[in-house]
């Protein structure tokens, strides 16, 4: 089992920069897949980021490429999301997940156990 703790959401202005935390717990987190997902109202759950458990492999979405940062410190067990430049189609609930694999992949479906989300809004 593993629990995952989302933190660092809020309300911005555009143009602005905002780093998601989530913290992870109950097994060895250095060995998993892990990646940042968000769902706006409405709209399907999307992915935006992975990150290899080596960090030698990074998937975007093409919408954040260049504005958004993954990255892990498996000593701290958490992977972070660093957005800048943010825009208002940035605005979502904001979910990591564990992939308990060593591929990275971009469905959710390929990912095993998800936090609880963290609200983005980004104001025009």
């Amino acid at each position: 089992q593993v629990q995952l703790v989302e933190s660092g959401g809020g309300l911005v202005q555009a143009g602005g920069s905002l780093r998601l935390s989530c913290a992870a717990s109950g097994r060895t987190f250095s060995t998993f897949t892990m990646g940042w997902f968000r769902q706006a109202p409405g709209k399907e759950r999307e992915f935006v980021a992975a990150i290899r458990w080596s960090s030698s492999l990074i998937y975007y979405t093409d919408s954040v490429k260049g504005r958004f940062t993954i990255s892990r410190d498996n000593a701290k067990n958490t992977v972070y999301l660093q957005m800048n430049s943010l825009k208002p189609e940035d605005t979502a609930v904001y979910y990591c997940a564990v992939d308990m694999t060593i591929a990275v992949h971009t469905s959710p479906n390929e990912y095993d156990y998800w936090g609880q989300g963290t609200q983005v809004t980004v104001s025009s």
